[in-house]
């Protein structure tokens, strides 16, 4: 029996297993190290299926698994990650107890409740990945962000208050309403029945992946430029190119038919 069916498989316990580092950094606070990790998790989901159809031993199992492993990576962190970034911007953080072994009393939380609504993310990417897992139509293409660039944008916030504090983001990116509105604009942007490209190449040729190739080179300059602040703009014109190309596609069709 052949080894080289397993190596997907490994290749996304290597993510699963990444992811769960990371969870345990957010719980404790370090969101540096469980941003690294959680990026060190992408970097093997991305393999993963590539290493799938380079050695043609698509399955099943290795569908399930590796939305079990998405469902940690990037699913259950981003949500402790924006729990973390409530805990901090809802008043009295200053006075919060950082130990998470305080208090023994049932009733007695060392956190503000309305934190608990980071974890809306985790429920929505939960929801998302299931539906991605029976949907068919999501073969060439994404319908809903997709939970990678999700956490990926989450997990920019807390860099960009470390690397790049500048007093304007900190402001708002500490800001509870911008906290609120950015958990309900991912959990819609997970679950919208909005077409996004995917970054899958199933050829090298320009031709057929020049909206690929420029996008990468746009995404390369921003980082150069902006860092970490370049990374929650990338999401956001990953979504809006993907309607305008969708946009001019349907016209094309239009003027065919």
């Amino acid at each position: 029996m052949s080894l080289t069916r397993h190596i997907p498989n490994a290749i996304t316990l290597v993510n699963l297993f990444s992811g769960s580092i990371a969870a345990i950094f957010a719980v404790q606070g370090d969101l540096v190290m469980a941003a690294i990790f959680v990026a060190l998790g992408i970097f093997f989901d991305f393999f993963d299926g590539l290493a799938a159809r380079l050695l043609d031993v698509k399955s099943e199992l290795g569908l399930q698994l590796d939305s079990l492993a998405d469902m940690v990576t990037s699913g259950l962190v981003p949500g402790i990650v924006m729990f973390q970034l409530f805990r901090q911007a809802l008043p009295g953080a200053a006075a919060q107890s950082t130990d998470w072994t305080a208090g023994h009393d049932l009733m007695e939380w060392n956190f503000p409740a309305l934190a608990l609504l980071g974890l809306l993310v985790t429920l929505a990417s939960g929801y998302r990945l299931a539906k991605f897992n029976i949907d068919e139509r999501q073969t060439d293409s994404f319908i809903g962000l997709p939970t990678p660039a999700n956490a990926l944008l989450i997990l920019s916030l807390p860099l960009i208050l470390i690397f790049q504090p500048q007093p304007v983001l900190v402001d708002i990116i500490l800001n509870p309403w911008f906290l609120g509105a950015l958990t309900l604009f991912s959990c819609f942007m997970l679950n919208a029945e909005v077409p996004l490209f995917a970054l899958k190449f199933s050829s090298w040729g320009f031709a057929e992946n020049k909206v690929r190739y420029l996008f990468l080179i746009f995404c390369v300059v921003l980082l150069i430029f902006l860092q970490f602040a370049a990374i929650p703009l990338i999401i956001i014109s990953y979504v809006v190119i993907s309607m305008i190309t969708n946009k001019n596609d349907d016209e094309r069709l239009v003027e065919r038919t």
